[in-house]
């Protein structure tokens, strides 16, 4: 859960009382006033005595003057990103309670919403078909998404069991190109039906949420389950989110697509280096060089930019385990904070030698989303080597066309027939180095197991200058020299 404050507003009439707008994710999510706070902040005293909570803004007796708001603001921000972070207290479900009942009362305030009993049917496009099929869903305002998402399993006869695989985005189609933008993945603090009608126009899509591949075999057991992976695959493939490199190939697919062998065309695209990532829109990178346009895809463990440099594409990925941190910093309109905010930046230190880190900055209305997937891939390295999903909470190939090579930090793909070949990048290096990485990395093993049940993602924040502000990604510590 990301946070930030951005503004306050006054309500009321004689006297009247300050809220403060909450942004979740990157989106306005409901207003609450301190005392509210103040509630939340004494239950987790009482559920987690044993741990040790963030610094909570004090009382005061007397109105605030404009500089004791602005400094409450802050403090209260910093409190929640700091609980939002630390999954111990955000996974929490009277934590998730709280948020979901705070926005459907400020939907009730606000008019959005004519009573807490509302309902209404909302169509959910599930991968019954390559092309996507439009499910009705009859959805209660006080519905969550892991709510929401049974219903819709039991509508597709989806056993309860795999229903962890699988996840709720919100996604937008263009209409000049009918291509499908993601535009966040929904979570159980939040009202799918509320969060709906503040993103609009978007529609419900149903996919599978997992970032270790081997867990398609969970679903190859069951009829309905894989029918909706092999259509979503599909889907993948014609949106080329999965990349085929040579006609051969494509053709291939294109066979075993029409004679419906599923299952052999399930084996030759998992077999595809962007199989099981998840494509956003081009975005601007400071990488290679400032100001590059690139399309960002994320996926096995790792974060990948295409760039087009004459005639040639070039690919690089950089590993989820080499970046030792990032953050994710948003400019608010402060007059018009509670709609889009105006940029959002996804910034990860990346280790790109043995002792030098670099900071990567990707501008992009999706950064947000970004950070979840990373987040998301961080957490089942974290618990027990990359497999279990988070059930709260995603002719042949030249094999060099965009494999990373074992020895770099990054590599870059050179292609413009989708032959290639692999490299070093040799871009120049403006971080200086740290002389203390290679100390504490020489001592850990590459087949260390993470065992820490801890994970962090990034940070939703004003002030991006501050070192506090960047926050630890816990995978990293566990590179050893064989990874450099």
């Amino acid at each position: 859960m990301h946070f930030s404050i951005p503004d306050t507003q006054d309500l009321g009439t004689s006297p009247t009382y300050t809220v403060y707008n909450i942004h979740i994710n990157g989106s306005y999510h409901c207003c609450l006033r301190y005392k509210q706070l103040h509630s939340l902040n004494e239950q987790m005293r009482r559920h987690c005595s044993s741990l040790s909570l963030p610094p909570f803004p004090p009382k005061r007796f007397l109105p605030l003057t404009n500089g004791q708001l602005e400094t409450r603001r802050s403090g209260l921000e910093q409190y929640l990103q700091i609980i939002g972070q630390d999954a111990r207290f955000a996974r929490l479900p009277f934590v998730h309670k709280f948020f979901q009942r705070a926005q459907l009362d400020t939907a009730l305030a606000e008019g959005n919403v004519g009573s807490d009993s509302e309902e209404k049917q909302l169509e959910v496009e599930v991968y019954t078909n390559p092309n996507g099929a439009q499910l009705l869903v009859n959805c209660n305002v006080q519905q969550n998404a892991s709510l929401l998402l049974k219903s819709v399993c039991r509508e597709l006869k989806l056993p309860e069991e795999l229903m962890k695989l699988f996840c709720l985005y919100l996604m937008r189609k263009k209409r000049e190109s009918d291509e499908m933008v993601l535009v966040r993945r929904l979570m159980d603090f939040e009202s799918p039906y509320i969060t709906r009608l503040h993103a609009q126009p978007c529609e419900l899509l149903l996919r599978t949420c997992y970032w270790d591949s081997s867990w398609d075999a969970k679903l190859y057991g069951n009829k309905v389950a894989l029918n909706l992976l092999y259509n979503q695959t599909v889907a993948d493939v014609s949106r080329e989110w999965v990349v085929i490199c040579t006609p051969g190939l494509g053709r291939q697919l294109s066979h075993l697509q029409m004679q419906g062998r599923s299952l052999e065309y399930m084996d030759v695209v998992r077999d595809l280096p962007s199989y099981g990532c998840l494509q956003f829109e081009a975005a601007n990178v400071d990488y290679p060089e400032p100001k590059t346009v690139a399309l960002v895809s994320i996926g096995n463990k790792e974060l990948s930019l295409r760039t087009v440099r004459g005639t040639k594409i070039y690919e690089t990925k950089f590993r989820v385990t080499r970046m030792r941190s990032w953050r994710v910093s948003v400019i608010h309109n402060t007059l018009e904070s509670r709609h889009e905010p105006s940029q959002l930046q996804l910034a990860f230190e990346y280790l790109i030698s043995k002792q030098t880190l670099r900071w990567i900055t990707i501008s992009s209305d999706q950064a947000m989303l970004m950070s979840v997937c990373l987040q998301a891939m961080v957490d089942q390295l974290l618990h027990g080597g990359g497999g279990k999903p988070d059930p709260s909470s995603d002719d042949e190939q030249d094999a060099g066309a965009s494999a990373s090579a074992a020895s770099t930090p990054s590599s870059v793909s050179s292609t413009s027939t989708c032959a290639s070949t692999s490299y070093s990048t040799t871009a120049s290096i403006t971080t200086p180095p740290v002389k203390f990485l290679a100390q504490d990395l020489a001592s850990k093993s590459k087949q260390q197991r993470l065992t820490t049940s801890r994970t962090f993602g990034a940070v939703f924040f004003r002030n991006d200058g501050e070192d506090s502000a960047r926050v630890a990604n816990e995978a990293f510590e566990g590179i050893g020299d064989d990874d450099l």
